[in-house]
């Protein structure tokens, strides 16, 4: 092993612009912890990019790593639940955010925060998944909990396609749901009715500006991935004792509802946090996109890229241009 390796990394200019750049580290730039990590893969969110544009919200301090996703083989632990050569996983808690992450060919990070990976799941095919698929699956193992059963109507996912609404959907179709997608990129119908979509309308099709503060009842549960007043509407016309889970903020940060959807129709509301997911929660949901959840990847909507095309694929995301899951080959052999 070499004494430097490469990653992206985002520095700040005097001018309070920031660049990202392919650079060699030194291993001891990399924070403490119980295991190192041999990157194989990584993937591409919402928040690495704006970690990678300077946002305070995500990132503190700089220069820094993103990269809230990693797949990889431990190289060395000090921690006797892995290995040398064990294949693992790491997403949530503080990977990629003020914890040097996934945009590097190796990782440190506390025991505690890695996953083993399925022995039926490649770590390219995690990577396929990362946060955002892990993300879909707790939404929808929520939902499921809640009582929300495949004869009770149809599904609504909103933000469907984006990297947890695509997946939601596939794995919803899976396991024998109604889904109806939600998406203001009409170009995009026909790629979300392959991967399971039942039908797929447009955002002024749930769109309310009656001002009622309940709606009549259309869907047995949904998955919201865009917030604001989508989620507002969305909540207006959930059927009795239905279900929506809510995960993501493109859409707003706040929104607001009536009292009557929740005491007149029992909705429930959950919100879905893959940050902080106790361990064996999330051990158990990556089991299950391992086995019986999981999913034909040539449904998906993959982007396969380098690090020297993270730039590129980052400024996609934040102009609302990209579609599908982006994967990032690190060290890929």
């Amino acid at each position: 092993m070499t004494n430097t390796f490469r990653a992206l990394e985002v520095t700040e200019s005097n001018n309070n612009t920031y660049e990202k750049s392919i650079t060699e580290r030194p291993f001891d730039s990399l924070p403490e912890g119980d295991v190192l990590i041999r990157v194989s893969y990584s993937s591409l969110n919402y928040k690495d990019a704006l970690s990678a544009t300077g946002n305070r919200g995500v990132t503190q301090n700089y220069p820094h790593t993103p990269g809230i996703d990693a797949a990889g083989t431990v190289v060395k632990s000090t921690d006797s639940r892995f290995n040398k050569g064990d294949k693992v996983i790491v997403t949530g808690y503080d990977l990629g955010m003020n914890t040097s992450g996934g945009y590097s060919e190796f990782i440190r990070v506390p025991a505690d925060w890695v996953v083993m990976c399925p022995s039926n799941l490649s770590l390219y095919e995690s990577m396929i998944y990362g946060t955002a698929g892990f993300t879909a699956g707790l939404s929808i193992y929520k939902m499921i909990k809640s009582g929300v059963q495949t004869g009770h109507g149809d599904i609504l996912v909103t933000g469907a396609t984006g990297g947890v609404g695509s997946i939601a959907i596939s794995i919803l179709s899976k396991l024998g749901y109604n889904v109806i997608a939600v998406t203001g990129k009409s170009s995009e119908k026909e790629k979300l009715l392959d991967i399971g979509a039942a039908d797929v309308i447009s955002r002024d099709d749930i769109a309310d500006h009656s001002g009622r503060p309940i709606l009549k009842a259309r869907w047995a549960g949904a998955i919201d991935t865009v917030g604001g007043d989508t989620l507002a509407n969305v909540i207006k016309a959930i059927k009795y004792n239905g279900c929506v889970t809510c995960c993501g903020n493109v859409g707003g940060q706040s929104f607001t509802s009536s009292i009557y959807p929740f005491i007149l129709r029992g909705v429930s509301l959950i919100g879905i946090d893959s940050v902080q997911c106790p361990a064996d929660l999330r051990l158990e949901i990556w089991r299950k996109l391992g086995n019986q959840w999981k999913l034909d990847m040539n449904n998906i909507i993959i982007n396969n890229i380098t690090l020297e095309e993270l730039p590129n694929s980052m400024d996609m995301i934040l102009n609302g241009t990209h579609v599908g899951r982006t994967v990032v080959s690190i060290n890929a052999n």
